[in-house]
């Protein structure tokens, strides 16, 4: 049975830190601005490599390019960065036509990366207390 969503909920469910990365949140604002990369990186003085690489995660723009971009798409910076504050609306589920099992698919993807995020900001937690006794032991 396909999870129901309101608006808000959806798009945190698809665009939040826990689970959307910069790259992530970047594609999905340019898309929903109908840019195409060449297109946007024209507008920001950037190659189109450039956006790739912003999109794949391989890098990240500037504070000036990331305030350039925000206002370009019409999302706010907090948004691009952590997924909160005024960004674009989550993909409509119901795109995926009649088959539950991809609404399905897709809910997993997400409580995938959920759990994948909590667990690294547990292991960061681990590692922190580690290198602290260490030094202590020193």
């Amino acid at each position: 049975m396909p999870l129901e969503y309101d608006d808000e909920t959806n798009s945190e469910e698809w665009y939040g830190e826990d689970v959307a990365t910069f790259g992530d949140r970047l594609a999905a604002a340019r898309e929903a601005a109908g840019l195409k990369r060449i297109e946007f990186a024209k507008r920001l003085g950037v190659k189109k490599a450039t956006i790739s690489d912003w999109e794949d995660d391989l890098s990240e723009p500037r504070a000036n390019r990331l305030q350039m971009m925000a206002g370009l798409l019409n999302v706010s910076v907090g948004w691009l960065l952590t997924g909160e504050g005024d960004g674009v609306d989550a993909p409509d589920e119901s795109l995926d036509g009649d088959d539950p099992g991809l609404v399905a698919l897709l809910a997993d993807i997400r409580d995938v990366r959920g759990r994948i995020k909590s667990d690294l900001d547990r292991l960061a937690r681990v590692e922190k207390a580690l290198r602290k006794r260490l030094i202590e032991n020193e």
